[in-house]
């Protein structure tokens, strides 16, 4: 059993799609009450197995990859299941419904029979995701066992909080990968100050300071997050960017602003959920993180943005949670009304994981409906470094790029970007393409929806990596999705290195 913050890396950087082929783009249909109902009901239905009060790892009830849970990986693993827990829990907040505060409990209980000792877990960020939850389930139903099953995990993993690198909650309890990392501690300042608001502890609330303090001290600069610190001596900090960090630490910024009035945590969580707004996603939608753990990262923020957002009456927040509400819903697959792990664009024909469908259940649930009718264009922006990567990796060495980075190093065969492009209307637009050719001049091609429109566009050379120029190229696209892919074949008369920056101007 591997906890959140490894397993998923290799599926992230090969960014691997499950399932075979896309469904055809579809009318967009509002973000509506109605719809965050189907949301909901499709994927209880499909995922939870009322009789085992557990739910299946895939879509399919078989056994595939990310096979790491109960029954040799049928069901959910432990992590997941807590996430899940949590989906239930939005949609009981949402709703009132008797259903799913039966749900909370039986959930519970069926997590217990699969697993009857939670600390045979050696990662402390899994056993986190439990404390955590359970403070809601108490929150939202009072039940006292929540609240001590909450204590006792909060407990046993703060005992791994030591001086090395300053402070800091270990990641695993058995001293192998050694590592302290923004998932094992920002959920236990949570978690810290839930307790405190419960019990009445003020110890909570310092055990809380510390963690925070030391998250700033270490993994933040600026309003970027780094995942994690390993190695010998001070350690080393890995800079690795997931929307889940960010939710994560704005949620224990925001946690801590509620428990002391202090203005600069407030700061802290926009600071971080707006970088990962303007950063982490595509036109606007949250990004895909790849499959397995990395799917439901982007469900770990909007849960906690959503919070800020109450907490603050932002109304940019609620736009773009609204806008990724009906993003999800509207690439939902018709035929059972599941979610996949890329929300801008159709849920695929192959099975879907829990996670990723939770996280596309959850948003609906999150957020008012805004009974919007249309699709979602975006704010026309689309970042290289964020779209889906075929044989490219990313870099930011040279100066002048936008959002987090560029592709870099790019001249192979078969190598390509996609970029899942969805507009408001049929018709003509002028894509500009923003690169760099410190090596002369360049080529590649471009197809949209699946055809050519461009075998050999030039990039003329800029003279050096740092300096910046543009292309345009008018295409046609569809109302709703399409699908854009920049790529590299030499059969095409492609040739030469090229740095991409970002794609923008639809």
């Amino acid at each position: 059993m591997a906890g959140a913050g490894k397993r998923w890396v290799g599926a992230i950087l090969a960014a691997a799609m499950l399932g075979a082929g896309f469904s055809v783009p579809q009318r967009a249909e509002a973000f509506t009450a109605a719809q965050a109902d189907t949301a909901m009901n499709g994927f209880v239905n499909t995922f939870y197995d009322a009789s085992a009060k557990y739910f299946y790892t895939n879509s399919d009830h078989q056994i595939h990859t990310h096979a790491h849970g109960p029954n040799g990986g049928l069901y959910t693993d432990f992590w997941w299941e807590a996430q899940l827990w949590e989906t239930v829990m939005d949609a009981y907040e949402r709703t009132g419904s008797q259903t799913y505060r039966t749900m909370i409990d039986d959930i519970y209980t069926g997590f217990n029979g699969k697993y009857t000792n939670m600390m045979d877990n050696d990662f402390n960020d899994d056993l986190g995701w439990w404390a955590l939850a359970c403070m809601r389930a108490y929150e939202l139903t009072g039940t006292a066992e929540y609240r001590n099953r909450a204590s006792f995990l909060f407990d046993q993993i703060y005992a791994f909080n030591d001086a090395t690198y300053g402070g800091g909650i270990w990641w695993k309890r058995d001293g192998t990968s050694p590592q302290k990392n923004i998932a094992t501690n920002a959920p236990m300042v949570m978690t810290a100050i839930k307790l405190k608001n419960a019990t009445g502890n003020n110890a909570y609330l310092t055990k809380a300071e510390g963690l925070y303090g030391w998250i700033k001290s270490r993994l933040v600069s600026g309003s970027k997050l780094s995942d994690h610190v390993e190695g010998t001596g001070n350690g080393t900090v890995i800079g690795w960017e997931f929307s889940y960090n960010y939710g994560n630490f704005l949620g224990a910024a925001l946690a801590l602003y509620q428990a002391t009035g202090n203005g600069s945590y407030l700061t802290d969580a926009n600071n971080a959920a707006n970088y990962a707004i303007n950063n982490l996603t595509l036109s606007n939608t949250l990004m895909y993180e790849g499959e397995n753990d990395g799917a439901g990262f982007k469900m770990i923020f909007a849960r906690n943005l959503n919070k800020l957002r109450i907490a603050t009456g932002n109304a940019s927040y609620l736009n773009f949670l609204q806008q990724n509400a009906t993003q999800a819903f509207n690439h939902r697959r018709t035929s059972d009304n599941v979610i996949g792990s890329d929300w801008s664009a159709p849920t695929g024909s192959g099975y879907v994981q829990s996670l990723a469908a939770a996280a596309g259940a959850s948003i609906l649930q999150l957020v008012p409906a805004d009974n919007y009718t249309g699709y979602i264009a975006g704010n026309g922006n689309y970042e290289a470094e964020n779209a889906r990567l075929s044989g490219i990796g990313s870099e930011s060495t040279q100066a002048g790029y936008s959002g987090r980075g560029y592709l870099a190093g790019w001249n192979a065969t078969g190598t390509n970007a996609t970029f899942y492009v969805n507009q408001n209307a049929a018709g003509t637009r002028t894509i500009t393409l923003r690169y760099a050719g410190g090596a002369g001049n360049a080529s590649r091609y471009v197809s949209v929806n699946g055809t050519v429109v461009a075998a050999n566009l030039n990039f003329p050379g800029t003279g050096s990596w740092g300096t910046w120029s543009t292309v345009t190229l008018n295409v046609n696209l569809n109302a709703g999705q399409n699908t854009i892919v920049v790529g590299y074949d030499s059969a095409k008369g492609n040739g030469n290195y090229l740095n991409f920056d970002k794609m923008y101007g639809l």
